[in-house]
């Protein structure tokens, strides 16, 4: 088997594709800035000629340095009797200034003649000539065989002529697709090393989860050859999902002896990151990753796995950053936390006293329903007034938010119902009384809260919201369930994450708020981080 094998990211573009997955820009470049940090090779933005947000993502995209990964844009073969160069969406990807170009292309012949309406012979020449027109331009090219194991059961000597085509008009790589997710593990096997002795070069594989069988399937490709796995993180996708990144990257390094990363420890905190930005509940049974994946609750199990812990568990699961956890007790947890608080520069000692008040708060604090994986800020925040070195911003004395809804009166009707938020604060033992509105609570009470600490902090205003999302922590009380408030904020350089969690969803968006303004003083402002 060969020594390794790359991992190309299409979370923020196949990923995007799934029903309830949607992420801003700003959740975008996040979630790259994170693949990037964790090893991964490729990272597929998306398409940037298909929305607004696509396209700025690139822009954004363009001006930051990646240290690892090579970011994609994603785009199709030439329209059908057209002259490549006329392509207005060929012109867009390559606009995108990115390295990596990823074309997708028919390969099933019902798919040519029903779908694109043209002749086998035309889309042939559409794949050569967008792969050379791209490659003249200096780009590393992907070719993704769309439907390919489809189309190998009904007509293998075609689907074998689109990868030619492809490959001789100087493709980097010709990808597989199970377009459908609709094959098994053996037929995935055959026709990988079928395209490889085709081809005579390397190929990779994208599969799709419609039999469950999505990292099963890419598997069988890497096993038969296969150099490139392509997918998204927790398996987001388009009906059933994707082959799921986290599986198989933990699969092929712990499983297969197959490196694919430097350091699989970030793995779970990078799942549960994702389906925050989301706004996604973490699949609790995920293999390596979830909450219950070394969870231990039957008697004879726990009485096992505390003697040997390999007796009820595959693997260690601090080298996928989880932990193993006995229900009963809920033992374990504290090396996450410290190696969290020393990503963040705080050097706790293992069983010391700061650490294990730091475990217990955060423990505390995710009974009462908060998550930090989405929230550093909100967590170097904590362990900052744990260890006593917090610069509180002020001192509350009060806020208030008031909205009233005043029905439209025929002509006369006032443009909207704006809120108004009252704050008191103390700074430097000075007191600030203000009032400001908005257009609804939480931008009410930005808006006043920035002016109270205008005139202390010349900062103020180079923090910017860039996101907010509210998610109810357990729904069994219906409109009286905790509410728990994500709010992402910039400073145009960085972004960061903080988290409220309260009955109340405007005393939870006020934490999240505060703590934004908080972080930036205690970690950026006084310390240039």
């Amino acid at each position: 088997m060969q020594k390794s094998v790359q991992l190309y990211d299409t979370t923020l573009r196949d990923g995007t594709q799934g029903t309830g997955i949607s992420f801003s820009v700003q959740d975008k470049i996040r979630v790259a800035e994170r693949l990037d940090a964790f090893g991964i090779d490729y990272i597929e933005g998306g398409f940037p000629g298909s929305n607004p947000k696509d396209a700025e993502f690139f822009k954004e995209a363009a001006r930051r340095e990646w240290k690892h990964a090579k970011v994609a844009a994603f785009g199709a073969t030439r329209r059908g009797n057209m002259a490549v160069e006329a392509d207005p969406q060929l012109r867009v990807l390559l606009e995108a200034e990115t390295p990596v170009i990823t074309i997708v292309g028919k390969t099933w012949p019902i798919q040519v003649t029903e779908v694109l309406g043209v002749t086998l012979e035309e889309n042939l020449a559409m794949i050569a000539e967008t792969v050379a027109y791209l490659k003249k331009h200096g780009r590393e090219v992907f070719y993704d065989a769309e439907h390919f194991f489809d189309s190998y059961r009904s007509d293998p000597a075609y689907s074998l002529a689109t990868l030619k085509a492809a490959h001789e008009a100087g493709a980097n790589l010709v990808v597989l697709c199970d377009t459908n997710g609709g094959s098994l593990p053996e037929f995935v096997a055959g026709a990988t090393r079928d395209a490889l002795a085709a081809l005579g070069v390397p190929v990779g594989i994208h599969t799709h989860n419609d039999c469950g069988l999505g990292v099963a399937n890419a598997l069988a490709a890497i096993a038969a050859g296969a150099v490139q796995v392509q997918g998204t993180i927790n398996g987001y996708g388009e009906r059933a999902g994707n082959c799921d990144l986290v599986t198989v990257s933990a699969n092929l390094q712990l499983k297969l002896g197959i490196p694919v990363v430097a350091d699989l420890t970030p793995l779970r905190e990078l799942s549960l990151f994702v389906d925050e930005l989301a706004n996604v509940p973490p699949n609790i049974r995920a293999p390596y990753v979830g909450s219950a994946a070394f969870t231990h609750k039957g008697g004879q199990h726990v009485h096992a796995v505390q003697k040997l812990s390999s007796s009820y568990e595959h693997v260690d699961p601090a080298r996928v950053g989880n932990r193993q956890t006995i229900v009963v007790s809920d033992l374990s947890g504290q090396s996450n936390v410290l190696a969290k608080a020393r990503e963040l520069g705080f050097a706790l000692e293992k069983g010391g006293p700061d650490a294990a008040k730091t475990l217990a708060e955060v423990k505390r604090l995710e009974n009462e329903g908060y998550e930090f994986e989405a929230a550093d800020a909100s967590f170097d925040l904590l362990v900052r007034k744990l260890l006593g070195v917090w610069k509180p911003l002020f001192d509350l004395k009060e806020y208030h938010c008031h909205f009233r809804y005043v029905a439209p009166s025929g002509a006369t009707a006032a443009a909207g119902n704006p809120c108004e938020a009252t704050v008191k604060l103390l700074v430097d033992g000075t007191p600030e009384y203000v009032v400001a509105e908005g257009d609804g609570p939480v931008n009410a009470l930005d808006a006043a809260l920035r002016k109270a600490l205008r005139p202390f902090y010349a900062w103020i205003d180079d923090v910017a919201l860039t996101d907010y999302k509210v998610r109810i922590v357990d729904g069994r009380a219906g409109t009286a369930a905790r509410t728990r408030v994500l709010i992402e904020s910039t400073d145009g350089h960085r972004s960061w994450g903080t988290v409220g969690v309260s009955d109340n969803i405007i005393e939870a968006s006020w934490q999240a708020l505060v703590d934004s303004f908080e972080f930036y003083r205690n970690a950026v402002a006084e310390r240039g981080l």
